[in-house]
C-alpha cells in the first residue's frame, strides 16, 4: 500500500533565489518591479507583494544563479508535524526537522529536498503582515503566481510532486511541460524538460489585466523592455510579460490565471504551436534570447551551499 501525500498544500508562499547580482536585483525588484522591501542583511534581501504574505521573494548573493528554496504554506504546526512523519513513510529524509524556523518571517516548518536537490520548505504561522495595497490600485505584484523549473526528467519530477506533495497536474504542453496545482490556481509549479536542472522563471500575479499592462508600462518607462510579451498563454489562460532581472534571471508579470474546479476540470495535452503559446498573437513565439535566459545555468542543488 503506497503512502499518502504528506500534506494538503494551501498555497505557494515564497521563493528564494541565489543571485550573482543580489544588490542590483534587490534594487530592481524594489524600485522597478514593484515589490516592497521587508528586510535586508549582508548579501540578502526579503521583498513582499501587496498581499498578505510576509515576503514572496528572498534574494541571496551567490557565485552563480540558482534556486535557493521553494516555500509552501500549510494550515498549522500540527500539519507540519504530520508531514514530517509522512515524509519518513515516503523515504524522504528531512534537511530541517519540524520546529520554529530561525529566519526572517519566522514560522513553524520543515525542509527537505526533492529528487533533483531542490530545497522545499513547508511552513505555518509565518509572521502576519497587513495587505500593502488594500484597495488594489497600485500596478504592483499581489503574490507569487508560479515557479517554473527546468528538469532532466519531467516524469520523475511530476511523480514526486503528485505522489509525495499531493499536487495535481492541470495540463501538459505535449511532453515538454507539465503544469501542477495545489489549490484553485491552474498552476503554482511547472516543469520544463531540459538538459539540466535550473530555474526557468518566476511569475508574479497582478490584480487585473489593467494592473498587468500598467506594470509593463512602468518597466518600459524605466528602460526595461520585455523579453517576450505581452501575450496570453493557452495552458492556464494567463497573460504574460517576461523580463530579465540584473542577474539574468527571468521574472514574469501575469494575471487572470485560470481557476480550477476540481470535480469538473479535465487535464488537457496542448500542442506546442505559436498560436497556442500566445493566444493573442501579439508576442509571437519565444526568441532564442528568451530561451537562452530561461535555460539558465546548471543548478547543483542545495547540498552545494547549504549550511544547517
Amino acid at each position: 500500500m503506497s503512502a499518502e501525500p504528506i500534506a494538503r498544500l494551501r498555497a505557494l508562499r515564497a521563493v528564494t533565489l541565489r543571485s550573482t547580482q543580489c544588490a542590483d536585483s534587490g534594487e530592481f525588484y524594489r524600485e522597478v518591479w514593484g515589490l516592497q522591501q521587508v528586510e535586508a542583511d549582508r548579501g540578502a534581501v526579503w521583498l513582499r507583494g501587496s498581499g498578505d504574505e510576509h515576503h514572496v521573494l528572498q534574494l541571496e548573493q551567490a557565485d552563480q544563479n540558482a534556486l535557493g528554496k521553494i516555500a509552501f504554506a500549510l494550515a498549522s504546526p500540527r500539519e507540519v508535524d504530520a508531514a514530517a512523519a509522512r515524509l519518513a513513510a515516503h523515504g524522504v529524509p528531512l534537511v530541517t526537522e519540524p520546529g520554529k524556523l530561525d529566519q526572517v518571517g519566522g514560522g513553524y516548518g520543515l525542509r527537505f529536498a526533492d529528487p533533483e536537490g531542490r530545497l522545499v520548505e513547508l511552513s505555518a504561522e509565518v509572521d502576519a503582515v497587513v495587505p500593502g495595497d488594500p484597495y488594489g490600485r497600485a500596478a504592483v505584484p499581489r503574490k507569487l503566481a508560479h515557479v517554473v523549473l527546468n528538469t532532466v526528467d519531467i516524469d520523475a519530477a511530476c511523480e514526486f510532486y503528485t505522489r509525495v506533495l499531493g499536487m495535481r497536474i492541470s495540463d501538459w504542453s505535449e511532453h515538454q511541460m507539465a503544469f501542477l496545482r495545489c489549490n484553485a490556481d491552474h498552476h503554482v509549479i511547472a516543469f520544463n524538460q531540459a538538459e539540466f536542472a535550473s530555474v526557468n522563471h518566476i511569475a508574479y500575479e497582478m490584480n487585473s489585466i489593467d494592473h498587468f499592462m500598467r506594470g509593463i508600462g512602468r518597466l518600459k518607462h524605466n528602460g526595461v523592455t520585455p523579453l517576450w510579451g505581452p501575450g496570453r498563454h493557452g495552458p492556464g489562460s494567463n497573460t504574460f510579460g517576461y523580463f530579465a532581472d540584473p542577474a539574468g534571471l527571468v521574472c514574469e508579470y501575469t494575471s487572470e490565471v485560470a481557476q480550477v474546479e476540481e470535480d469538473a476540470w479535465l487535464c488537457r495535452v496542448w500542442r506546442r504551436t505559436p498560436e497556442l503559446s500566445d493566444l493573442w498573437g501579439t508576442a509571437g513565439p519565444p526568441s532564442k534570447d528568451v530561451r537562452s535566459h530561461m535555460r539558465g545555468v546548471p543548478d547543483p542543488g542545495y547540498s552545494a551551499w547549504w549550511q544547517s
